[in-house]
């Protein structure tokens, strides 16, 4: 069974909805598809690996329905919060004394790499996962950093931030 560091762009651009910090960027249909097609292949054999303190589980949360509805990304969040077995596995991220996790390779932070991404980051490293992306450019970014660190991302929509949006 695979097991993916899913970040929280993926459920959102599955339910076609447009990144909370760029409400003009509507993902493209071909972009959505990519994210459905995932998060559902996912669902039935993958695993998705969240950090045992929850900061994964409460980033899904700012921006996805609990209850499991309209979209895909969120029928996703639903199986996390319910903590399927089948789909789910939490692992410890163990922090560091400047609160920085310490699986997070210092090469990403030398860099200013997103905070916000690094709980993903750091997960990945510990786990020799990919991390899954759809519209964060930041993983594009800082690709030749990720991959110099040894993360592995896969983004879903290519690596042309100009195909991932509606014009």
């Amino acid at each position: 069974m695979k097991r993916y560091a899913v970040d929280t762009n993926v459920p959102i651009v599955a339910n076609g909805r447009a990144d909370p910090g760029q409400p003009d960027h509507v993902p493209s249909v071909s972009c959505r598809e990519a994210a459905v097609r995932f998060l559902m292949a996912l669902l039935r054999s993958g695993k998705v690996l969240l950090d045992d303190a929850g900061a994964i589980q409460e980033e899904y949360r700012r921006h996805l329905d609990p209850k499991g509805q309209p979209g895909v990304g969120d029928r996703f969040y639903q199986q996390v919060i319910h903590y399927n077995p089948q789909c789910t596995e939490r692992i410890h991220l163990p922090l560091r004394g400047d609160g920085e996790y310490a699986d997070l390779p210092q090469e990403l932070i030398d860099v200013d790499f997103d905070p916000s991404d690094r709980k993903f980051a750091a997960l990945a490293y510990r786990c020799n996962v990919p991390v899954i992306n759809a519209t964060d450019s930041d993983w594009v970014n800082a690709a030749t950093v990720l991959s110099a660190c040894g993360i592995t991302v896969e983004n879903l929509c290519g690596c042309d931030m100009m195909k991932w949006f509606t014009t």
